[in-house]
């Protein structure tokens, strides 16, 4: 079977959007009003394109406040006319532009849904990449896919639920981050609203882009932690012919290789990655945190500094207190004469595979049962980065991946294919009215 994973950025989205779409003669395995949220969603297509082109056309990196700021003005236009209440909570105070959060009150004592996206992208207004251009089915664009293709996605899905008289009755609560890219610091304040909302919620579906493997739609149940580490080695600086003797031991850069390698051999387990990303020595050193380096020495000189910065990455918080108490181990058995401390940054915690997950996805196979669509197996965890919906996780069932089908994301080029959006609104738009309906567990 081909691979999508290996094919080119253009073959593989051209395989995408050759997936098929539910045929007229599997429509009676839906409700009537299913089939009208399927309907909307196709009438509605040309508009969610548009709708797309404007986000996308708005920078809104990170760091461009007003930016991030201006897409989630556009998000309350979306949102406000499907009876949302909408809310914009600035942060100031973790110097990051802010997070959309709107809020759909339905029935009482129905499931109450998290929905999961962001406002911001990695390109800011210094990229070369600012502009939508659409392609026939494809299109390219800074957040294409990630995360502007997501959030017309649940544009789309609440649009078709509202035609078909379902989002009436929804318990729907939305957080749209300005900061998932490049979060602010400390977590404590950049994603207190995100985590209260899961501890809300009794589903959690997050938008980011829709994975296709080996020609198949992939669900994911799971997302892997990113936490960022630093190392830095100290040693007795002095002239080079004394060099591991008595008293001078073995220098810092040494020191900083002995603890890479003992990473290297010591630390792999399954769904474990690390990575060292930039690595600074000598007899003068530094480190920036945006990973600019300076180092002075001489072949002659014993180095007095060594500076290393990386990350790591696991699938559970269990696997990441055993990797951390790992890694502080082997930073602490010291060469001779030298010294070394390992920090780690906040990071993002794990999404681990549940039962709850693995229902939620159960549930959405029946979806794609109804709509004629084949099952979408569990994606590896390995092949999906960290993201949002992993600070809600330890909280309540969760689902990733409902976002429109991508490549090249995070680089100049980025493209969407754009029937998926089509293809992941009706998923999600059945999806949630089913859930709106079970009565809450919370």
């Amino acid at each position: 079977m081909i691979d999508p994973l290996r094919l080119g950025r253009t073959a593989a989205l051209l395989l995408a959007a050759a997936l098929p779409l539910a045929e007229p003669a599997l429509a009676q395995r839906l409700t009537p009003a299913e089939t009208t949220m399927t309907r909307t969603v196709d009438a509605d297509y040309d508009r969610s394109v548009a709708l797309l082109e404007t986000l996308v056309n708005q920078n809104s990196g990170t760091l461009n406040l007003a930016g991030v700021t201006r897409v989630g003005a556009r998000m309350r236009t979306e949102l406000e006319p499907l009876g949302f209440i909408v809310t914009w909570k600035p942060m100031d105070a973790v110097q990051r532009a802010g997070h959309l959060i709107a809020v759909h009150k339905g029935r009482p004592g129905t499931k109450r849904l998290l929905l999961i996206g962001h406002l911001d992208t990695v390109f800011e207004p210094n990229s070369p990449f600012q502009k939508f251009v659409r392609k026939s089915d494809l299109a390219e664009g800074p957040g294409a896919g990630d995360d502007k293709g997501g959030m017309v996605v649940i544009i789309a899905a609440l649009r078709a639920m509202q035609a078909a008289g379902t989002l009436k009755n929804a318990n729907i609560e939305i957080v749209l981050t300005g900061d998932e890219e490049k979060s602010g610091s400390p977590h404590s304040i950049a994603r207190a609203d995100l985590i209260a909302a899961g501890k809300r919620a009794d589903v959690a579906l997050d938008f980011e882009g829709l994975v296709i493997d080996g020609g198949r739609d992939m669900g994911s149940i799971a997302r892997r932690s990113a936490i960022d580490w630093r190392i830095t080695a100290t040693g007795k600086t002095g002239h080079s012919s004394g060099i591991f003797g008595p008293g001078v031991g073995d220098g810092a850069i040494n020191e900083l290789a002995r603890i890479l390698a003992a990473f290297r051999k010591e630390l792999p387990e399954p769904n474990l990655t690390f990575n060292t990303g930039v690595i600074a020595g000598g007899a003068r050193a530094t480190l920036t945190e945006s990973g600019d380096a300076v180092a002075a020495g001489k072949t002659n000189i014993i180095p007095q500094t060594a500076i290393a910065i990386g990350d790591f990455r696991t699938l559970s918080p269990e696997q990441t207190i055993r990797v951390r108490a790992k890694m502080e181990a082997i930073v602490a058995a010291h060469a001779p004469e030298t010294n070394a401390r390992i920090e780690f940054g906040e990071g993002y915690p794990a999404m681990a595979p549940t039962d709850g997950n693995r229902a939620l996805l159960a549930a959405l196979n029946g979806v794609n049962r109804d709509l004629g669509l084949a099952e979408m197996p569990a994606l590896d965890p390995l092949k999906r980065g960290a993201g949002d919906v992993s600070f809600v996780a330890a909280d309540v069932d969760s689902l990733a991946g409902l976002g429109p089908y991508s490549t090249g994301d995070h680089a100049p080029g980025e493209t969407v294919d754009l029937p998926s959006i089509r293809r992941q609104a009706k998923r999600a738009a059945i999806l949630m009215s089913r859930l709106s309906a079970e009565r809450s567990v919370r």
